[in-house]
């Protein structure tokens, strides 16, 4: 069930686009500024709206840790904000000074990509603030941009329907075309799936365009393998061009909105709808998923953004700590805390974890006593309820998988090898991937990229029996 809790109206003009962090909403608008929420209450912060650009600001992101946001602009400009107060840091101004349509933080925060009107696509180093790398998609304006999960590849969408594959040195490694009227938004899945047929890990990737389609592809990246395209499936539902698409926190929801005034929710491994959302008013341009918690914020040009919340205890609704519990919660940022906070009713406590710096380690750690002494949490109830929570995170963190050594996994598809082999180039692989490898790539090897003078591949039995060895371990 998907019931709509709050409907913001504070934009005077179309709202572009919208963007979560793990406790803010921020929302753009033709009406020249960024606005920005709290997941509290949805009460605007008190250095909202932020005011800089000269013309309508059309994309705004939130760097991982939440503390930058960047906005773009007809003015032929990004801007990067300080989430603590709502200080402009930097204004990044596009070569040419073209309209910029879309700007996207990479995973670890090393660069921003800016997409222009002129179809110029420029990375920058978000250390010096300066322009790293730049490129153009091969025809029309750029308008869409999706990150890889390890941030060393990024997916650009054009208006004449191209989507372009770049590495972080700006070479473009593949291009397709996806929509026949132009691409208008695509997004990728952080959670990586198994392609049953050859054993490669692949990321979902969604399209949406002008065409009235969605468009679901296979997308695999590997440092040393490039980068390829399959095209998956298409999603019907929409009469009209689509604007928007994004995935869910753990990719196994879809959310496209559409000239056509709705939102639809999909379920990605079936391509079955799950929700019709119909209360906007006109044209739905913009939606997005919070990381972690069960909301949904869709906007339109009737100006308003219309906040959703999932039942909690639809398994689907990506929002659960059992989703979250796939990532090693001693290996939560802060951030990520904030969020199991929200997700799990102890939004009063976000303010207090943040200010004694409580990582997912230290959580893990928290006892009645420290809860007492060190944080002064004097209702002995709330902190029963706060103990209780950590016990049901430490016991699911349990049940996670153990970590499998490097050695064991194989290069081409990082899991872990049943029938490891020795090619020539000196590296143990699945037979079965690099059989596809030889098969369907070229005669180099994945690990050095150099020419391999044999493709005959031995079997490693000393490998396979330390593997065996290393199971059986497990097991005990």
């Amino acid at each position: 069930m998907v019931t709509l809790i709050h409907t913001l109206a504070d934009h005077g003009d179309d709202v572009n686009c919208c963007a979560f962090s793990s406790s803010c909403l921020a929302t753009c608008s033709l009406d020249k500024t960024i606005r920005v929420y709290s997941l509290n209450n949805f009460a605007e912060l008190p250095y909202s709206p932020l005011r800089g650009h000269t013309y309508a600001v059309h994309c705004c992101c939130f760097s991982p840790s939440g503390r930058l946001l960047a906005s773009c602009s007809t003015d032929g400009t990004t801007m990067l904000w300080d989430t603590g107060g709502g200080v402009r840091l930097a204004v990044l101004e596009q070569p040419g000074s073209s309209p910029v349509r879309v700007c996207r933080f990479s995973p670890g925060s090393t660069y921003l990509v800016s997409g222009a009107a002129d179809g110029s696509v420029v990375l920058w180093n978000l250390q010096s603030l300066k322009l790293y790398r730049s490129g153009s998609v091969k025809d029309g304006s750029s308008v869409a941009c999706a990150f890889s999960p390890n941030g060393n590849f990024f997916v650009t969408g054009s208006s004449c329907g191209d989507l372009t594959i770049w590495d972080d040195k700006m070479r473009s490694l593949y291009n397709e075309k996806a929509h026949d009227l132009g691409v208008m938004c695509c997004d990728i899945s952080s959670q990586p799936i198994s392609d049953g047929e050859h054993g490669c890990r692949y990321f979902q990737m969604a399209s949406c365009g002008q065409d009235n389609q969605i468009k679901l592809w296979l997308i695999f990246f590997a440092d040393f393998l490039g980068a390829e395209l399959k095209y998956k499936c298409t999603l019907s539902g929409h009469s009209a061009p689509v604007l928007a698409c994004a995935f869910s926190y753990n990719g196994q929801m879809l959310v496209s909105g559409s000239v056509d005034k709705s939102v639809i929710i999909y379920e990605t491994n079936t391509g079955n709808t799950l929700h019709t959302l119909s209360q906007h008013t006109r044209y739905v341009t913009t939606c997005a998923f919070a990381p972690r918690s069960p909301l949904l914020a869709t906007g339109s040009m009737d100006k308003t953004v219309n906040i959703w919340q999932f039942d909690l205890k639809q398994p689907c609704a990506g929002s659960s700590v059992e989703a979250e519990s796939r990532v090693a919660v001693e290996d939560w940022s802060e951030d990520d805390v904030s969020a199991w906070l929200s997700a799990e009713n102890l939004v009063d406590f976000v303010g207090l974890f943040k200010k004694n710096n409580i990582d997912g380690k230290e959580l893990l750690n928290l006892t009645r006593e420290s809860l007492t002494n060190e944080l002064k949490i004097e209702s002995l109830g709330l902190r029963s309820k706060v103990l209780q929570k950590i016990e049901e995170l430490r016991m699911k963190t349990i049940s996670l998988p153990v970590t499998i050594p490097d050695e064991f996994l194989c290069p081409i598809t990082r899991e872990l090898m049943k029938d490891p082999v020795i090619a020539a180039d000196g590296y143990s692989y699945e037979r079965e991937a690099m059989e596809h490898w030889i098969r369907t790539k070229r005669c180099s090897s994945p690990m050095t990229n150099l020419p391999l003078h044999s493709l005959m591949l031995t079997p490693n039995r000393t490998l396979k029996m330390a593997i065996s060895h290393w199971l059986e371990t497990q097991q005990k």
